[in-house]
């Protein structure tokens, strides 16, 4: 068995390590499960606002908030800093 400072002979390289994925598709998943379910979430945007609502819709640049009582908002991801779930059902 050999550690990573001992190399074993003259034929074994040092190969490189392969970057990590740049998707993993578990935002996908998600929010599709988000969405089916119609759980209300948080989502805190990158100038700090947050807002509140389900996902209707998602695609690779966007997200679709739906609101009760309010209008619905088109946001890009881009703008978003993070989606939090909240406890409960829409009703």
């Amino acid at each position: 068995m050999s550690f990573h400072g001992q190399q074993q002979g003259n034929n074994h390289q040092k190969r490189g390590r392969t970057p990590p994925p740049e998707d993993t598709y578990e935002e996908a998943l998600f929010l599709k499960s988000i969405g089916e379910k119609q759980k209300p979430v948080s989502v805190k945007l990158m100038d700090g606002q947050t807002v509140q609502g389900w996902i209707e819709y998602f695609d690779k640049n966007m997200v679709r908030l739906t609101r009760e009582g309010a209008p619905n908002l088109f946001i890009f991801k881009h703008e978003i800093m993070y989606i939090a779930e909240e406890g409960g059902k829409k009703k």
